[in-house]
C-alpha cells in the first residue's frame, strides 16, 4: 500500500512539472515577437532517490520522480557586447549619411530647379553684357540674373541652417532626453532587480530583458561600457564617464548657445557652470576612427554633423590645413556653409573690384578718419577714379553690383593734398554686416530701379567694351581653391563641381559604411537570436514533448489509482 501511495507522487511530479513546462513553452510562443524578450528553457532533473536495499554491486534504488532543475534564461555576453558596439557604429555612419544626403537636396533641387542652372544663368547674362555693355536690356539682364543667383544661394544657405535647427531639436529631444530616460530606467531595473534576487531562489528574467533591451538602445544612441556585480546591479559607464551606477543616475546636462539655440551636452557633476567651465560629453579633439572607437552613436554624429555655429567663408579663409581638418571639415553642414559662402564671396568681391577697381593710396598722403585719427593712404586701398568705369549719371564712386548691409564700399575723404580721395572699407569678419557674405549681402537696389546706372562708360563718355570683356573672362580666371586640403586655385564652375563632387565622395564613404556594419549588426543578431530568440518550430515541438510526458503521467496516475481501487475493493469485500 505504501508503495502504491508513493507511485501516485511519483505520476504527480511528472504532471505538474510537465504543466510548468508546457506552461513555458506557452510564454514563449506568445512572445514570439515581443521586442527584447528572451526564451526560457526548462532543464528537467531527478528528484532524489529512495533506498530500499543493497546488493552485493550496489544498493538497491528507486526514484521518488521529477523536479524542474533550472529554467535557463540564455544569453550571450560576448554577442551582446558586439552588438551593441556594432549598432552603435552603425548609427553613427548611418546619421552621417542622412546629413549628406539632405544637404544634396539643397543643392540638386530648388524649387524645381537645380542650383548650378542658376549659377549657369549668371554667366550667360556676363556673356549678353560683353557684346554691348551700354544695352540697358543686357544691364537689368545682369542684375536680375545676379539677383536670381544671389536669391538662390542664399535659400540654400537658410536650407542648411534650418536643417541644422531640426538636427539639433533631434539632439535634445529624440537622444539626449532618451538618453537620460534609458539611465533612469536601468538604474530602477537594477534596484527591482536586486531586491528579488537578494534571496539567491528567484531569477527576474521580465526585469532583466526589460534592462537589456534598454541597454540595446543605449548602445545605438551612444558609446557605452557596463558590467554587472554580484547582486545583480549594472553599472554603466557612457564615453568613459559613469552614467549608472548603483545609487545614481548622472543625467547628460544640456548648453545652449545664446545665439544660435544650439545644445551641447556636458556632465553636470564633473563641470562648474558658475565660472562657465563645462565638461562636453563628447571629445572632437579625438580623430573620428574605428581604431580609437570614437565613431560610435547617434548623438555624436548629429552633433558632429549639426556643428557648433553658423559658418561663412572666415571658416575656410587663412586656416592651415589640420586646424580647418580638425575644426570646419568636422561638420559637413559648416563645411558646406563655409564653401558656399567662399564660392559666393569671391565671385561677388571680383565682380565688384571690376566695377570699382582699387589701388593703393599714394605715399605721403594722410587724411582724417571719422574718429580723429590721422591716416596714411599708402596704407589702404582707394578708388581707381582714372581707370573705373562709370554708370550713365557719371557719379563716383561708381555703384557696385553686391553691397553690404552694415557699411557702404567707400568713405569719401579729402586728403592733406586737398584732393578727394574714396577709401575701401574693409571687410571685417567679426562683424558680419561689414563682409560680402549670403548672411548680409544683396543686389544694389539702386540698379535694381534704373539698370542704366550700371558702371559701363569711360571716363570720356565712351563705352568700356573691355570692362564687359573682363567681366565675362571672370568666369574662366582661377579665383580660389577649394579649401586647405585642396589650395590649387579654379574659376567658379570648377569650384562649385569640386564641392558637390566633393560631398558625392564622403557621402559614398558614410553610406557604403553605414550598409557594411548593417551586415555585421544583421550577422551578430542572427547569432544572438539564435541564443535568445523564440523558434516557433522548436517552440511546439517543445509543446507535443510536454504533452506526451503530461498524457504519459496522466495514463501512469489513473493505472496507479485503480489498482489502489482494486486492492481497497477487495480487502472490504473480505
Amino acid at each position: 500500500m505504501a508503495n502504491g501511495m508513493g507511485t501516485l507522487y511519483i505520476a504527480s511530479s511528472g504532471l505538474r512539472n510537465s504543466q510548468n513546462a508546457l506552461n513555458t513553452t506557452a510564454n514563449n510562443l506568445a512572445n514570439v515577437d515581443t521586442e527584447g524578450y528572451v526564451r526560457q528553457q526548462v532543464l528537467f532533473s531527478d528528484k532524489e532517490y529512495n533506498t530500499f536495499g543493497t546488493a552485493a554491486v550496489s544498493k538497491q534504488q528507486a526514484g521518488l520522480g521529477l523536479d524542474i532543475g533550472d529554467v535557463v534564461h540564455a544569453r550571450d555576453y560576448f554577442l551582446d557586447k558586439a552588438y551593441r558596439a556594432e549598432s552603435g557604429r552603425q548609427a553613427f555612419y548611418e546619421s552621417c549619411f542622412t546629413a549628406v544626403d539632405e544637404i544634396q537636396t539643397y543643392f540638386q533641387e530648388m524649387e524645381g530647379k537645380t542650383f548650378q542652372s542658376a549659377l549657369e544663368d549668371f554667366k550667360k547674362a556676363f556673356q549678353e553684357l560683353a557684346k554691348d555693355p551700354s544695352d540697358s536690356v543686357r544691364q537689368n539682364l545682369v542684375v536680375q540674373k545676379a539677383g536670381l543667383f544671389l536669391s538662390r544661394s542664399q535659400s540654400v544657405y537658410e536650407g542648411l541652417k534650418s536643417y541644422q535647427s531640426n538636427i539639433n531639436t533631434k539632439v535634445s529631444q529624440d537622444s539626449i532626453d532618451k538618453i537620460n530616460k534609458l539611465g533612469h530606467k536601468i538604474h530602477e531595473l537594477n534596484q527591482q532587480i536586486s531586491k528579488i534576487e537578494a534571496g539567491g531562489i528567484e531569477t527576474a528574467m521580465d526585469l532583466r530583458d526589460e534592462r537589456d533591451l534598454a541597454l540595446d538602445q543605449l548602445g545605438a544612441l551612444a558609446k557605452i561600457s557596463y558590467k554587472e556585480d554580484y547582486k545583480g546591479v549594472v553599472t554603466v559607464k557612457l564615453e568613459d564617464e559613469y552614467f549608472v551606477d548603483e545609487l545614481h543616475t548622472y543625467e547628460i546636462g544640456k548648453k545652449t548657445d545664446k545665439l544660435t539655440g544650439f545644445i551641447t551636452p556636458y556632465w553636470p557633476q564633473l563641470s562648474d557652470t558658475d565660472r562657465d567651465i563645462y565638461v562636453n560629453v563628447f571629445d572632437f579633439n579625438v580623430d573620428i576612427s574605428t581604431a580609437l572607437n570614437s565613431d560610435v552613436g547617434e548623438l555624436k554624429a548629429l552633433i558632429m554633423s549639426r556643428g557648433d555655429h553658423w559658418a561663412d567663408y572666415s571658416d575656410i579663409e587663412g586656416k592651415g590645413e589640420q586646424e580647418y581638418l580638425d575644426t570646419t571639415n568636422l561638420s559637413v553642414i559648416i563645411d558646406m556653409q563655409a564653401k558656399l559662402d567662399q564660392m559666393v564671396h569671391n565671385m561677388i568681391t571680383a565682380i565688384n573690384d571690376q566695377l570699382c577697381p582699387n589701388v593703393t593710396g599714394p605715399v605721403g598722403v594722410t587724411y582724417q578718419d571719422a574718429n580723429g585719427n590721422t591716416v596714411n593712404l599708402s596704407d589702404a586701398k582707394v578708388l581707381d577714379t582714372e581707370n573705373c568705369a562709370r554708370g550713365s549719371d557719371g557719379e563716383l564712386p561708381p555703384r557696385e553690383l553686391f553691397v553690404r548691409a552694415g557699411i557702404e564700399r567707400y568713405t569719401e575723404v579729402t586728403g592733406s593734398d586737398g584732393k578727394t580721395y574714396y577709401v575701401y572699407n574693409e571687410e571685417d569678419t567679426s562683424d558680419t554686416s561689414y563682409m560680402y557674405s549670403l548672411t548680409s549681402c544683396g543686389v544694389n537696389e539702386e540698379l535694381k530701379k534704373i539698370e542704366t546706372l550700371f558702371p559701363h562708360l569711360k571716363q570720356n563718355g565712351e563705352v568700356d567694351q573691355q570692362l564687359g570683356e573682363r567681366l565675362e573672362a571672370l568666369w574662366n580666371k582661377d579665383l580660389v581653391g577649394l579649401d586647405p586640403t585642396d589650395p590649387d586655385e579654379c574659376n567658379i564652375e570648377e569650384y562649385y563641381q569640386k564641392m558637390i563632387g566633393g560631398l558625392a565622395t564622403v557621402g559614398n564613404v558614410y553610406q557604403k559604411k553605414a550598409e557594411d556594419l548593417a551586415g555585421s549588426v544583421l550577422t551578430i543578431e542572427n547569432n544572438r537570436q539564435q541564443v535568445i530568440g523564440v523558434s516557433s518550430d522548436e517552440e511546439l515541438q517543445n509543446m507535443i514533448k510536454f504533452q506526451n510526458a503530461y498524457n504519459a503521467s496522466s495514463r501512469f496516475m489513473t493505472v496507479i489509482s485503480d489498482m489502489i481501487e482494486h486492492i481497497v475493493t477487495r480487502l472490504g469485500n473480505g
